[in-house]
Formats: structure tokens, sequence, C-alpha cells
């Protein structure tokens, strides 16, 4: 697939170039050569939310965050400037559709009663179940199961890109580090380092346990960055049953972490 550029073919700012007081002039600057990147985040979300999420909203709410990423940027430890600035565009976003609260709290009971069966059965099997299993435990034909997962996928969307507040639960790392410790744990003094390290492998070897095509999916939408659309297209499925595999292996991953954290991703800002 043909890479296309996101900054309308600008380069990243050079660690030399960045100016040692950021003022309105580079902020615009900023603005202006990263809105594609902005939209992008904002539409790749918004394809999965429902209509009355205002994809303007979006993409609002991704400006405030790069204007974040710009004021707080540090040149000096040696962090890909985009790398950074989408962490703070897609994190902006996601705290505004969580202040909407625009899951019904139905929903996300739901949606909980899922992660725990999956737990459940996982802990009891020894091996991740089969979606057979899981529409047995919960007295579900497997049509009304796939329903199940239908409604229940809007509470994944922000559920596993949350999964960055797993580490902003221990109380030696607080989530203001995170985009720096995210690309360059050397931001770290060494034994929050080791620490953080091993927070790593444990969200690794949970995403490694997954079965095949929900570790292949997770590996296709999260680090390639390709759509639900485009993944079917690669696995052979619809992007309907992607969009259930997707939900399936959320779940999963939210009850394996609760395995090494009390809460890792909050179900309800209440």
């Amino acid at each position: 697939m043909e890479n296309v550029s996101l900054t309308q073919g600008k380069t990243d700012p050079a660690p030399e170039a960045w100016p040692r007081e950021v003022d309105g002039a580079w902020q615009e600057q900023m603005v202006l050569q990263y809105a594609p990147l902005i939209k992008y985040i904002a539409a790749r979300l918004s394809m999965r939310l429902p209509s009355h999420i205002s994809l303007e909203d979006l993409i609002s709410s991704g400006i405030i965050g790069l204007m974040d990423a710009v004021k707080k940027f540090d040149p000096s430890k040696n962090i890909n400037f985009k790398t950074y600035a989408e962490f703070r565009i897609k994190g902006a976003i996601l705290d505004e559709l969580r202040n909407l609260d625009w899951i019904p709290r139905s929903v996300r009971k739901k949606s909980h009663l899922l992660e725990q069966v999956y737990g459940e059965l996982q802990r009891s099997l020894g091996r991740p179940a089969e979606a057979e299993e899981v529409s047995a435990a919960l007295g579900l034909d497997l049509e009304e199961f796939h329903e199940l997962l239908d409604e229940t996928k809007t509470v994944s969307l922000v559920d596993l890109e949350g999964i960055r507040k797993t580490f902003s639960k221990s109380p030696e790392i607080s989530d203001k580090y995170l985009p720096e410790i995210l690309q360059d744990d050397r931001a770290l003094d060494p034994g929050l380092a080791v620490y953080f390290s091993e927070l790593q492998e444990i969200l690794a070897q949970v995403i490694d346990a997954l079965p095949d095509k929900e570790k292949l999916l997770v590996s296709l939408y999260y680090y390639e960055e390709l759509t639900m659309k485009e993944v079917g297209q690669i696995m052979g499925y619809t992007e309907s049953r992607i969009s259930q595999l997707h939900t399936q292996a959320v779940l999963r991953l939210r009850a394996a972490l609760r395995g090494y954290f009390p809460d890792p991703v909050p179900t309800s800002k209440r």
C-alpha cells in the first residue's frame, strides 16, 4: 500500500530547528503543517462513531491536542515530533469523547459483562474462548451473540486506545509522562525505565495470547493503521465481521489486563 504523506510533503522539524521559545507564529505554522494529520485521525475515529458525533468537533479537539503538543514538546529528548503529536491529538479527541459520555450506561454494562465472561472462560479453559463458548455461557445463540458484539463495539473504540491509561495507574508513573515514555524510556530514571519495560512486556504478552486472527487484526489496525475495510480485504472478511473480531480482541485484552492491574481501563467515568 502506498505510503501517503499526512504533513503536506513537509518533513518533521529537526530538533535544532525547534525554537527555544514557542510563539504564536510557530504554533500556527505547526497547525497548518499537521492539519492533514488531525483530519486523518479524527476521520478514522469518527467512522465507528454514531452519526450525531460531529467530525468538526473531533477535529477541533485534535487541534487543541496539537497545540498542547507544540507547547510541551522537548526536542532534547530525541522524540519524533510527529509521533508525539499523534499521541496528543488522539488523546485530546478521546478525552472529548469521554467527556461527552455518549455511550449509554446499559451498553457499558453489557460490555463489562462480556469482558467478565471472556476472562472467566479464559481462566477455566486455559485458552482463548471460542465465540460459540462465549455465547453459550451467556445463554445466547450465535446470532444474538454477534448482535451483542455489534451493540457494544462503540465501547471498544475508546477502550483499546485507552489502554495507555493502564500505565498511569501506577503511582510511580503519571499520565503526563506517557508520550515521552512511549517513545523514549530514557526520559525516566533507571528504576522507572525498568518498571515501564515490564509493563510493556505485559501488554505484549496479552496481545500475543490473542487468537491468530485477532492478533493479526490488532497489528493491521493499530500498528499498520489500516481501516476496518482494508483489514477486511486483507483477511477476507466483511467490514462488519472485522468490527466484531475487533470488539472480541478488546474484551480479551481488558480481561487479561485485569489480571495484572486492579482496574486497567475504566468502563465508566462515574
